[in-house]
């Protein structure tokens, strides 16, 4: 490449804001407020993601349409605003088309704790679409400006957490809670299927009495079934206590007192989740506690996650020098050096996504916390809380969704294994307590563990009990039965 071409400088235009004007990129759709950010934060080269600028678009759409209702904004420029929306949200939602539209939104999710930089942002993008659409050239601020119009009764202190909590919600909706209910789906079933086997239990990772492994499945099952709980318990926490409509500090100056009941209408109907209004401004602005609340519910789902993961990893290690009772689906070589080795991958993965769930969790309740994150009258962690929210919340409906396909639907007992195991456990011995005495017990479980004897070659041996009572004694089956 020639010199002369590689100092070919970039063709720009001249846009402007409160500050003066700006040199901008010619063919990005942001003004000047963002290229200052741009410019200000080069810090993670991480924007904020495109979960959150949908998020912003919707509430600007919908507040645009408040601000029709409430006579605040006359209607072509209410619907200019929201055909631009439209537009933008149109391409976010199409993966094909996503990255385009989101080399317009580059602000570092680094920014200013009150995310007005990505505020501005999307005002000034929404604002240039609709100039163009309107016949002006992009820049022009006319007839849609982005304060004036696209800005109308908000501020970035309460349109920030609004639309981190739009995000949220909507993501846990769309894409955490479906695919817990698959996982729950795929456990229920496993359940049923392997009701009938009778397995050694453990405790202290020590041999104890005998459980089914459908018993064991379920409580995997339930635990499923209380993450989706708790997935729907922190989406209704957001969607709850919105705080637009608060304006700078919670006041709601420059707004008018019924625009935050009308927008959360509408972002109800575009999302099919009841938002409602916060009963307090104050609160809903200055602190994040609903997103550490929601986020808590999450990191629990998260370690629930892994429990259930970390036990089958352990019944499945092996396959012949360890526990071996499960079978886990082969999904790729496990070793570069150990030829036919096979690891539990999609496991481990599960694993490591509840890792890093859990250091979110204290990357937002440190930001959620006042004097750290909080400053008066506004949160300013707002952003990063945001995207570490959505990371978690798309970690774990990501891996929830391989967990089940990879993992649980593909498990298989080895009953071979299982049926060895239970019958060499000196549990078994629990059973022979009410009848002969827990010390005697005790003493033949010592017995047998010297000699290499099963409780039943033992008790057989010495003529601890008649065989037709030793048999009933020592049912592994009925041991798995509650009893009076």
């Amino acid at each position: 490449m020639s010199k002369t071409k590689s100092m070919k400088k970039t063709a720009t235009r001249t846009e402007k804001d409160s500050m003066g004007t700006m040199k901008v990129p010619a063919d990005v759709l942001y003004g000047a407020t963002t290229q200052r950010a741009v410019l200000n934060f080069p810090i993670a080269h991480r924007g904020m993601g495109w979960e959150i600028i949908h998020a912003f678009v919707l509430l600007k759409s919908s507040a645009a349409t408040a601000n029709e209702k409430l006579g605040k904004l006359d209607a072509r420029r209410s619907k200019l605003i929201q055909k631009a929306c439209k537009e933008i949200n149109t391409s976010l939602e199409d993966p094909s088309s996503r990255e385009e539209m989101m080399r317009h939104f580059p602000v570092d999710m680094y920014q200013t704790g009150s995310g007005t930089s990505t505020n501005m942002n999307v005002n000034e993008v929404i604002s240039n679409i609709a100039c163009r659409a309107a016949g002006k050239k992009i820049g022009a601020q006319d007839p849609i400006h982005p304060n004036d119009h696209v800005n109308m009764g908000q501020s970035s202190n309460d349109t920030m957490p609004t639309a981190m909590q739009i995000a949220a919600a909507v993501h846990i909706k769309g894409g955490l809670m479906p695919n817990l209910k698959k996982l729950e789906r795929s456990l229920a079933r496993k359940t049923k299927q392997f009701d009938s086997i009778v397995k050694i239990g453990r405790t202290h990772l020590q041999d104890a009495t005998p459980i089914r492994l459908g018993q064991e499945f379920s409580g995997f099952t339930t635990q499923a079934k209380y993450a989706v709980e708790r997935a729907t318990q922190a989406m209704k926490e957001l969607a709850g206590n919105m705080p637009i409509g608060g304006t700078a500090v919670g006041t709601g100056i420059n707004t008018h007192p019924r625009f935050s009941k009308i927008v959360c209408s509408e972002l109800s109907k575009a999302t099919g989740i009841r938002f409602t209004e916060s009963p307090n401004h104050f609160e809903a602005q200055a602190t994040r506690d609903c997103v550490v609340d929601a986020h808590g519910r999450l990191n629990t789902i998260a370690v629930s996650l892994s429990t259930i993961a970390s036990n089958i990893r352990i019944m499945a290690c092996g396959p012949r020098c360890g526990i071996g009772e499960l079978d886990l689906p082969a999904v790729q070589p496990g070793s570069s050096i150990m030829p036919g080795k096979i690891n539990p991958v999609i496991i481990e993965s599960v694993m490591q996504v509840s890792m890093r769930v859990a250091g979110n969790q204290v990357t937002i309740s440190i930001g959620g916390m006042g004097g750290t994150g909080s400053l008066m009258e506004l949160n300013l962690s707002m952003p990063l809380a945001a995207v570490t929210m959505l990371e978690s919340i798309t970690l774990l409906g990501n891996v929830s969704d391989v967990f089940t396909t990879k993992c649980i639907d593909g498990i298989k007992p080895n009953r071979k294994a299982i049926k060895e195991s239970v019958e060499r456990s000196l549990m078994l011995g629990t059973a022979l307590a009410p009848i002969i005495g827990y010390n005697e017990a005790a003493h033949i479980a010592h017995e047998c563990y010297d000699k290499g004897l099963t409780i039943r070659e033992y008790c057989l041996q010495n003529n601890i009990l008649p065989a037709d009572e030793l048999d009933k004694a020592l049912d592994v089956s009925s041991m798995t039965y509650p009893h009076s």
